[in-house]
């Protein structure tokens, strides 16, 4: 009988020393667009049978080693799997398909130099989105930043490390994913914050403004709102105990934030200008340890981290990022024609995503929401 594997097992085989071929029987533009680490294309449509043509391809690509099929949904994976079943493959096929992939997470301890202080940084493996839950180990009390939709994940996570969730943040509107933050608040009855530029993006959720330098607690550590434009108007980086920096998309480990998903192409150099000064009249004016920790990691086409790996921190040093990111050492003419002339391909649906972020549009279901989420986040520049 078939076997069928969660995606999670997927992620274990894929960072494993095993042995085995991932085929995508998805059509080769959806391939092309976003895919599995290490996977190979062989497109199978509904009703479509194995001729030697495919047989010859499998054959080449296996090299007698045990196939892992995936697809979309599971739906086309699943009688492509069972035809290789019949000419004596050993083959597994992906529960859930790519759909399932995207809601793949890690939980990634953060070590910090204060003991009673817990971070825990949750990764979207697929999406390459990150958010966190904070805490005090004293009290157990704690926030999520920028929480992902599947809220359950930040839930378990606080739970697991003994941290009851107080408040709810998100950095900014964002863009490539649904925000899971209003959803978590409301279902916790604790108070949802953005920043208090969020009022100009028409945001209709309930929300507590949070102003440029204004500080809340849990237990003993205090969490300041630092407003940084560029990325979004209503953008705020949150700087935790003194030390650690949550930068949303204002500042990754191996970019900056792109200026034109909100701004547009005609006011991107607007955007990019108003990033500068974030960067260099806040960020950087803070100490060489302290500990960024951006809302994103890039991912490629073929679904591997650009830094990094699942699994391991993602963060660095500002000290080290002023040395080595070269972005950062740029005057601002520069920095701001770099960011318009070079803007990546923009994320699918990010305008119908925005929409749903401020609650202006909401969502028709479920089913709506995982279409608007397919393919790894692009918000970097």
């Amino acid at each position: 009988m078939m076997d069928q594997i969660e995606p999670e097992q997927l992620a274990d085989k894929i960072d494993g020393d095993e042995s085995f071929t991932l085929i995508d029987t998805r059509p080769e533009d959806s391939y092309e667009a976003w895919r599995a680490p290490g996977a190979e294309n062989v497109p199978f449509g509904p009703g479509d049978e194995l001729d030697n043509e495919k047989l010859d391809r499998i054959d080449e690509l296996t090299d007698g080693a045990p196939v892992v099929a995936i697809c979309g949904k599971g739906l086309t994976s699943t009688p492509f799997s069972f035809e290789l079943e019949q000419h004596g493959y050993d083959v597994s096929v992906v529960k859930g398909g790519m759909e399932d992939w995207s809601s793949v997470y890690e939980v990634v301890p953060i070590e910090t130099g204060n003991d009673d202080f817990v971070i825990r940084q949750l990764q979207r493996r697929a999406k390459g989105c990150l958010g966190y839950v904070i805490g005090s180990k004293r009290t157990g009390e704690g926030v999520v930043v920028d929480a992902t939709r599947q809220t359950d994940q930040f839930k378990i996570a606080a739970e697991e490390a003994g941290i009851t969730i107080k408040r709810v943040l998100d950095t900014h509107v964002h863009a490539d994913h649904i925000s899971g933050g209003p959803t978590l608040a409301n279902t916790l009855d604790v108070p949802y914050h953005l920043g208090e530029k969020a009022s100009e993006r028409g945001v209709e959720y309930e929300y507590e403004p949070l102003a440029d330098g204004e500080t809340i607690t849990v237990g003993d550590i205090e969490i300041e709102a630092l407003h940084t434009p560029g990325h979004t108007t209503e953008m705020v980086n949150y700087l935790v105990d003194g030390e650690e920096l949550l930068t949303g998309d204002t500042l990754f480990v191996e970019s900056v934030g792109r200026t034109e998903l909100q701004f547009g192409d005609e006011e991107a150099a607007s955007g990019a200008e108003l990033l500068y000064e974030s960067l260099h009249n806040t960020i950087l004016e803070l100490p060489d340890e302290t500990r960024i920790l951006p809302g994103h990691v890039s991912v490629s086409e073929g679904g591997r981290y650009e830094v990094g790996s699942p699994g391991d921190p993602i963060e660095a040093r500002l000290g080290t990022l002023r040395d080595e990111l070269a972005l950062l050492g740029l005057n601002e003419d520069e920095f701001v024609s770099r960011l318009v002339e070079n803007a990546p391909e923009k994320p699918p649906n990010y305008e119908r995503v925005i929409k749903v972020n401020t609650g202006s549009d909401p969502l028709e279901d479920e089913s709506e929401a995982t279409e608007l989420e397919l393919g790894p986040n692009n918000c970097a520049a």
